[in-house]
């Protein structure tokens, strides 16, 4: 099966620190691709590099047969990459149906000044009242963000996601600061996006990487020093002593 994303001998430097150690890995489509390693490890500097918020000093960067390398935010969002981050991106005063409209009109390249008199278009409301419906939020469509727990702060950025219609995920931290019912509810969910949708996943659960992920990159001081199924993962003596270490009892 053709790789839908690739990345090859990335490398990122600052200043004296090489934060992406030509990196090697790619992401098959309906893929769920984790990524883990130890704080400090360099996976913020490469999903953004995957983004388009960093640009790489080598190497190369492929999604859907075209070299994305250089391209920007927006121009690999039109593509079909779609980000989430470790923080919530929401407005707090608008209700999630709101919110999702907004990702939406952002997506196709319209500024936020024309949000008022494009409010009732169905181009707009179509897209977010079903992305809203995938991720369980369907009831929750009038409520104002700030009335909304965190768990459901995680779904309504992965509804902003999914509205955008992308082709893969980079979700970076999704279950960060949840509850343990809230990690356990936005597994579920991620389970039933699997095979839909390409996904990079950037998590320290490791619960919830071995529950969702098909392979595991594992890297630590920008480094990948193993890639594999969890499986293959969970027993590498090398990913043991550089990170999982006492994990092993909890996974």
């Amino acid at each position: 099966m053709n790789a839908l994303l690739r990345i090859e001998n990335l490398i990122k430097r600052f200043g004296g620190l090489t934060a992406t150690d030509h990196v090697n890995f790619d992401v098959r489509p309906g893929e769920v691709h984790a990524i883990i390693g130890p704080n400090g490890a360099g996976k913020t500097t490469l999903i953004s590099q995957l983004a388009g918020e960093l640009h790489p000093d080598e190497g190369s960067i492929r999604f859907d047969g075209r070299d994305i390398s250089r391209a920007s935010v927006p121009q690999r969002s039109l593509l079909g990459l779609g980000r989430s981050y470790q923080i919530s991106q929401i407005f707090r005063e608008f209700s999630a149906l709101q919110n999702v409209m907004l990702a939406v009109q952002a997506h196709a390249g319209h500024s936020f000044s024309f949000f008022r008199p494009a409010a009732t278009e169905a181009a707009l409301i179509g897209p977010a009242q079903a992305a809203l419906e995938q991720v369980g939020l369907g009831a929750r469509m009038q409520v104002p963000a700030a009335e909304m727990a965190h768990g459901e702060h995680r779904q309504l950025e992965l509804a902003m996601t999914l509205a955008t219609g992308p082709k893969l995920l980079l979700l970076d931290e999704p279950m960060a600061g949840m509850s343990q019912a809230e990690s356990e509810e936005m597994v579920t969910l991620l389970k039933g996006l699997k095979g839909k949708y390409a996904i990079v996943l950037v998590e320290h659960d490791m619960d919830a990487v071995f529950a969702l992920a098909d392979r595991v990159s594992v890297l630590v001081y920008g480094r990948v020093i193993a890639c594999g199924t969890p499986d293959e993962i969970r027993h590498n003596q090398d990913v043991k002593d550089a990170y999982l270490g006492d994990q092993q009892e909890a996974i």
